[in-house]
């Protein structure tokens, strides 16, 4: 049994040392299960409450594709299998948003909201990712993150406008290359030039 008045002794069973592996195993289950069980129902906890709230604001699975950049399919982008996951949501998270209408200040208050404009529409795929804490404006995004361009993620900001790169695919509400057509958040196959915008990208991607 152990005692307080014996701490070299509990040292020496909570260190990871090749010595002590045996000594650890041979503990009481009064000294070990306790433990355990808070960490058991902190994590149990967690898992109830935390990821429910990100399911019900942003997907957690999507299409994926072999290789290392996004392909478009009718629409919808699968991402590619070798990006981080973080790079992912942000793609599946971007899928949902093509069937929303554009809207000025949308997704400015809130992720979740029922219309984007373009800033709206890069937070909601970076806060899917994990990336912001919450939604950003164009002129914010001109000081996100780190400067130049992203391995995975690139996001182009200027005063009044924002879009992002994500894996090779643009995402953008503003028809760039068909100026007459609709003004909504999709994915774009076109390279738009980055003239007058100020490149950034998330830290590591």
């Amino acid at each position: 049994m152990l005692h307080a008045s014996n701490p070299q002794k509990i040292s020496r069973i909570l260190s990871f040392s090749t010595a002590d592996v045996l000594e650890y195993k041979a503990a009481p289950e009064a000294f070990i299960y306790p433990v355990s069980r808070r960490v058991l129902v902190a994590t149990a906890v967690f898992a109830l409450i935390v990821p429910s709230t990100i399911a019900d604001t942003f997907p957690v699975s999507g299409p994926v594709v072999s290789g290392k950049k996004a392909r478009l399919y009718s629409g919808q982008a699968a991402a590619p299998k070798k990006a981080p996951a973080a790079v992912k949501r942000a793609i599946w998270a971007a899928n949902r948003l093509c069937s929303k209408p554009y809207r000025y200040g949308g997704g400015h208050r809130a992720f979740d909201d029922g219309g984007y404009d373009c800033s709206g529409t890069v937070s909601y795929a970076l806060g899917a990712a994990g990336l912001i804490n919450s939604p950003m404006s164009s002129t914010e995004f001109r000081k996100y993150g780190r400067r130049g361009r992203g391995k995975w993620i690139t996001i182009y900001a200027r005063k009044g406008h924002t879009f992002a790169v994500i894996a090779g695919l643009r995402l953008d509400t503003t028809p760039y290359d068909n100026y007459t057509g609709r003004w909504a958040p999709r994915w774009q196959i076109t390279d738009r030039p980055p003239r007058g915008f100020v490149a950034r990208h998330p830290v590591g991607l």
